[in-house]
């Protein structure tokens, strides 16, 4: 099990590229632990927030180069967690892949890392039928979207020269403050996809203690899964929540939900790689943990 105490990370430089739901609370997260911390948004108002929490911030779209002068290289650590940012599939491919040829070039050229951290996604399985994914599981690189995800995750893990230690974290369905769009599914009396599929999912504070454990992590490159341990089919949680808001139980339109192309498939994403190799262990191990700290707020 890795030191994840915050005496570890004092006094060392963290460069967070991307400050949405989890860059930014990881960002916060830095100032805590006593690091000098720089990060880069798109978003003026974000920048703002993010200054009055003692955060060096530079505005600028990470798949340009004009941010790199501004940034020094050679940080302890860094983290991609950019989000699509919108602008269908070329969007996508600008934000994730582009983003990530521009910190490469950027580490390249203005010093490496000790460690770097990409957050993608658990959407790059295919597998479906409820069966047991873990990092092992096949890939889907003909999708498009999952296509550009995995060359995302190619062009950092491929390039020593960018960082010492460079690790990957395909993350569950996020949720956690602020972040409601089951509980407003199940208030609406309508939630998409199917009730007998599994629902993986990851608590935002989760997620930050899996980019900590990342950054101690010691192999020279891996990639793990971040997910809860809860494993519970949509409507196990759908049951519960509306049960809890006191509404009646939802029906399931069986369909995607919006801004979606399909229903997540049906499989149960394994955490234990992450739990054996760095000893994490998430907060809310399960929805109803999860939804009780969202729910008590």
């Amino acid at each position: 099990m890795i030191d994840l105490a915050h005496g570890k990370f004092t006094g060392k430089r963290l460069v967070v590229l991307g400050c949405g739901y989890v860059g930014a609370a990881l960002a916060r997260e830095g100032v805590e632990r006593g690091m000098r911390v720089t990060a880069l948004t798109r978003n003026t108002e974000k920048a703002a927030a993010l200054r009055v929490d003692g955060i060096q911030v530079v505005v600028a779209d990470l798949a340009t180069d004009t941010w790199h002068a501004q940034i020094p290289g050679g940080p302890d650590y860094v983290l991609n967690c950019v989000s699509s940012g919108g602008g269908g599939a070329e969007g996508y491919r600008r934000s994730y892949l582009n983003g990530m040829a521009s910190m490469v070039d950027w580490l390249r050229a203005r010093g490496a890392a000790g460690t770097a951290v990409y957050t993608s996604s658990t959407s790059v399985y295919p597998q479906g039928g409820g069966i047991r994914v873990d990092e092992t599981a096949a890939v889907d690189r003909l999708a498009e979207r999952p296509g550009v995800l995995l060359a995302t995750e190619d062009t950092l893990l491929g390039t020593s020269e960018a960082a010492a230690r460079r690790v990957v974290l395909r993350l569950a369905g996020i949720y956690g403050p602020g972040r409601h769009h089951l509980l407003e599914q199940v208030q609406s009396g309508e939630v998409a996809g199917q009730g007998d599929f599994h629902l993986n999912l990851i608590f935002r504070d989760d997620i930050c203690a899996a980019i900590w454990a990342a950054f101690g992590a010691t192999a020279a490159t891996e990639i793990f899964n971040v997910a809860d341990d809860g494993a519970a089919t949509k409507m196990e949680i759908v049951t519960w929540l509306a049960g809890r808001l006191g509404v009646p139980e939802p029906q399931f339109t069986g369909g995607p939900a919006a801004g979606r192309r399909a229903v997540t498939p049906d499989r149960i994403i394994a955490n234990g790689k992450l739990k054996s190799l760095t000893g994490w262990l998430p907060s809310a191990p399960t929805f109803r943990e999860g939804y009780e700290k969202i729910l008590s707020l």
